[in-house]
């Protein structure tokens, strides 16, 4: 039977089929292989013990996208949150993310939260105007709880952003019962949640959640790179002037006659992306091919 892994640790691999969980083992191949199956995998098993729930993990289906930490895969939409207010976002940490869902193939949807606090709403029309999905919400007066409830609807969806935007109050104004799953897991290590050293998903609001410290303190932006060539095509808006500047191979920096720069000039294009824009151009222009990982 098939279904998806929603849970790793110690070897065992759970993964949730139609027919309910099954604890599986790996077959030896998948280390032979150099193979590591993740969780949001999508896999075949064969059952070992129906009765105690038990299997073997047989295949691994084709990933659509993976992410190298926190270990995880096919993730459908990232939802990278922002706070209105206290603390004031930063444009700089959504654009990386963004961009980094670009580059994994992952749909990204901006959510400004404690809009209680401030408004949101011109921050996230930065990126509708790009064509991304973007979400003013509020945890504490329940503005926007049901839009961001239909977006994560049939997805697996992963939070990121940094501390203190508010993502477990998020989460617990979606289903206060997440709160209890995961209250139960930090009970059984007897450490706090951000600590736990694994992966998990979680059903939640008709979806699935993943449920890691990796997203907690965003160590992806930490451990995945957009290099300089890729940089143009996860900018999504800097398409549209291919072709428009008067040097071949524009970085869209210094040079002159950049109609990348006009368009932000006139306003075409936010000035707060094309900072963003800079700001990662020239963290990674200087990197070698051997440097890469």
């Amino acid at each position: 039977m098939t279904g998806r892994v929603v849970k790793g640790i110690g070897g065992f691999y759970y993964v949730q089929t139609d027919g309910g969980v099954y604890c599986c083992r790996a077959r030896g191949r998948f280390r032979k292989d150099s193979v590591s199956p993740a969780v949001g995998d999508r896999v075949e098993i064969s059952v070992v013990d129906e009765a105690a729930r038990e299997g073997a993990l047989e295949r691994i289906e084709p990933r659509r996208n993976f992410l190298i930490r926190p270990p995880i895969a096919n993730i459908d939409v990232m939802l990278i949150i922002a706070a209105a207010a206290n603390p004031a976002p930063s444009t700089l940490l959504i654009d990386k993310l963004v961009a980094i869902c670009e580059k994994k193939n992952i749909t990204p949807c901006v959510c400004i939260n404690k809009t209680d606090l401030a408004d949101g709403e011109e921050l996230c029309r930065i990126y509708r105007d790009i064509g991304y999905e973007a979400l003013a919400v509020s945890a504490a007066t329940g503005e926007g709880i049901d839009r961001l409830r239909t977006v994560i609807e049939g997805r697996v969806c992963a939070f990121s952003g940094n501390s203190g935007v508010g993502k477990s109050s998020l989460l617990n104004a979606l289903d206060a019962s997440f709160a209890a799953q995961t209250g139960e897991l930090s009970a059984k290590i007897e450490r706090g949640r951000h600590t736990t050293r694994h992966v998990e998903l979680f059903a939640l609001a008709g979806g699935w959640i993943a449920d890691t410290p990796g997203f907690g303190d965003i160590s992806i932006e930490r451990f995945e790179t957009v290099y300089k060539e890729e940089l143009p095509g996860c900018f999504a808006e800097l398409g549209q002037y291919e072709g428009q500047c008067r040097f071949l191979g524009c970085a869209h920096d210094r040079e002159p006659g950049c109609a990348v720069k006009r368009a932000v000039e006139t306003g075409e294009m936010a000035r707060s992306r094309y900072e963003s824009y800079l700001s990662m151009y020239h963290e990674v222009k200087d990197i070698k091919e051997w440097e890469r990982r």
